[in-house]
């Protein structure tokens, strides 16, 4: 019997050593990958097994979301809702990134403070402020007629407007976070050479700053409509029955009828919308790019 030559036990012994070191990333990623079972795909399986089997496979639940008018109605409000705070805290939130993007670097860390101060407060307390500042006896009504702006009450609680105003509070600082740290490292140089070349402000800010931006309008904007389709609290709080929420569906299914299988299957479908809308924005702009990721 032939022994193994020098070469063949070299390659054996890297071909162990290789393992060795995989079964080691394999062990210091398990926690990783139990927890993400537990806590990710076992919930989202136990959602897809009970909206299917009621107790036996039926699509009744979807059938039912796509044939009744008002759960369409319920995510179309959705969409909605979630669209106009988005595009509200892309207005709102540039300005003050851009603003920030130019201060030096002292400055803006401690204005960034402020942005962050929601970030301490608990999403309740916030809303319950907003419901007393918008209520009809409340501070900002009170101030209207005293100075002669308004003759009666304005209906700024438990319609659009309030929902509208409490989730752009609750969500403008992830739409100004991701905007300027893309301002923050684009090369001021670049608009000074702009200029040089004989273009005015305006041109200088739509052709050279604008789209060099654009990763972090993607970045924020995504990040704020794909929060807004699931967000709940502000809307059951200062929201109308005209406003009502995919998410305020799911919670009423659960808390006053105990049909868990539709709930399920509400979830899913809001699950399904989120993926679609990160996939074809994932087409369109690239994930990867709006994210920090390779773009070469």
């Amino acid at each position: 019997m032939a022994m193994p030559t020098a070469s063949a036990l070299g390659d054996r012994r890297f071909a162990i050593q290789r393992w060795r070191v995989q079964f080691g990333y394999f062990l210091l990623l398990l926690p990783t990958l139990i927890a993400l079972l537990a806590l990710f795909v076992y919930p989202i399986g136990r959602l897809l097994v009970t909206s299917f089997f009621d107790p036996d496979f039926t699509l009744e639940h979807y059938q039912r979301i796509f044939s009744v008018p008002v759960y369409l109605r319920v995510m179309q409000t959705t969409l909605s809702i979630a669209a106009l705070v988005t595009v509200i805290c892309l207005l709102l939130a540039y300005p003050l990134a851009y603003f920030l993007s130019t201060l030096s670097a002292r400055a803006s860390r401690i204005l960034i403070i402020f942005v962050l101060v929601p970030f301490w407060t608990s999403i309740l307390v916030r809303t319950y402020a907003w419901m007393v500042l918008l209520q009809k006896q409340g501070v900002l009504n009170r101030w209207l007629l005293e100075l002669g702006v308004i003759q009666e009450p304005l209906a700024l609680m438990y319609n659009r407007v309030g929902v509208t105003v409490g989730m752009v509070h609750v969500l403008l600082p992830f739409m100004v976070l991701p905007l300027f740290a893309v301002m923050r490292g684009i090369d001021r140089s670049l608009l000074r050479a702009a200029q040089n070349l004989g273009a005015s402000p305006v041109q200088t800010f739509l052709r050279v700053f604008l789209p060099l931006s654009l990763p972090g309008v993607g970045a924020g904007v995504l990040l704020v409509f794909v929060l807004s389709l699931g967000f709940y609290i502000t809307p059951a709080l200062m929201g109308g029955r005209k406003d009502l929420m995919i998410a305020q569906l799911i919670e009423q299914q659960i808390r006053t009828q105990l049909n868990w299988p539709f709930a399920s299957a509400l979830a899913l479908v809001l699950l399904v919308v989120t993926i679609v809308i990160m996939t074809i924005y994932n087409r369109l702009l690239g994930l990867d790019k709006m994210f920090g990721g390779d773009v070469s």
